[in-house]
């Protein structure tokens, strides 16, 4: 079908045209458009082939350079942290400057000597290039720390906190001190909470509020139900509990951040980094009731602060 003209030459047109003189030429004319048509919807089926072949091939690629770039993520965090908490190396000794005695020469020897100073020896020649190999080699580990240690961070701002809004609260079939909550926070879909609120809570009371999540922990099961985020709540040493509550206005979704610690989140927090452990100690309610890090008020933008129904001077966990 690469050339329809050459499925009807003239002889075999004619030949129809001599069949049938009336309607011959249409018959010519209407096998002529049945195969431009059959040339292209084969032309078209193939196109359709080469679009989903593309977008197979797109998706895959996509799926590549985002593991490429997960690892090497974790790569570069393992190194800075690798040169952040290895000590630096002592600077390489420096031999005193050898003197020559001339307190028992006379003035002439003196002067020679302090004007025209001896050559080194090839031995002292080698002596000082191997010393100042060794310091190059010792000062560049220093020198890459120095600039590594720039980009990590271990403060709040590799926290992603979020407002949620509590969906559904139960308590756990297999803990009675735990529940498990659905809570929105501006995703397709809402995520199942595993927490310690049970005990004294009342629950019911949960369900419809806003509360404060910390959104980009890994996955775990506790206790044979899967957790996908942190609910943040502060307590007292004589065990009163209190979830966060954002500031009125709040729609789930919206970003916590803090004025002092600019940044983007982590993708995810690795448990070998420990970073939620290093950061606890530092987050508090102070004595108005405004939880903050090391001073720094939890904040959504243009609503408020971040604070708590009644208890102060507690820690978040």
């Amino acid at each position: 079908m690469d050339n329809v003209d050459d499925l009807f030459n003239p002889s075999l047109a004619a030949a129809l045209i001599k069949l049938d003189p009336e309607d011959g030429e249409q018959v010519v004319e209407y096998f002529k458009a049945q195969a431009l048509l059959m040339k292209e919807k084969a032309l078209l089926q193939a196109s359709v082939r080469d679009q989903r072949k593309l977008l197979v091939e797109n998706g895959k690629l996509k799926k590549d350079i985002e593991l490429l770039r997960t690892q090497l993520q974790d790569k570069q965090r393992r190194r800075t942290a690798k040169a952040v908490l290895s000590p630096a190396p002592p600077p390489p000794p420096v031999s005193p400057a050898p003197t020559t005695p001339v307190a028992n020469q006379p003035a002439g020897a003196t002067a020679a000597v302090l004007t025209n100073p001896s050559p080194p020896s090839s031995h002292d020649r080698r002596e000082r290039q191997s010393r100042r190999r060794r310091g190059e080699r010792k000062a560049r580990p220093t020198s890459d720390s120095l600039s590594l240690g720039a980009e990590p961070r271990v403060d709040v701002s590799r926290l992603d906190l979020r407002v949620g809004r509590i969906l559904s609260v139960r308590r756990h079939p297999l803990a009675e001190a735990m529940s498990v909550q659905e809570v929105d926070v501006g995703e397709n879909a809402p995520r199942t909470v595993v927490s310690k609120l049970g005990g004294k809570t009342h629950l019911e009371e949960l369900q419809g509020g806003l509360a404060v999540l910390l959104c980009n922990v890994k996955a775990c099961k506790l206790r044979g139900v899967v957790s996908q985020a942190r609910l943040l709540c502060c307590s007292t040493p004589d065990d009163c509990t209190e979830l966060l509550t954002p500031p009125t206005g709040s729609t789930p979704g919206d970003r916590v951040t803090f004025l002092n610690y600019p940044g983007d989140p982590d993708r995810e927090l690795q448990s070998k980094d420990r970073v939620w452990e290093l950061l606890q100690p530092d987050l508090q309610v102070d004595s108005r009731g405004v939880a903050n890090y090391k001073g720094c008020g939890f904040e959504v933008k243009g609503k408020g602060l971040c604070r708590t129904p009644s208890l102060t001077d507690a820690v978040i966990r």
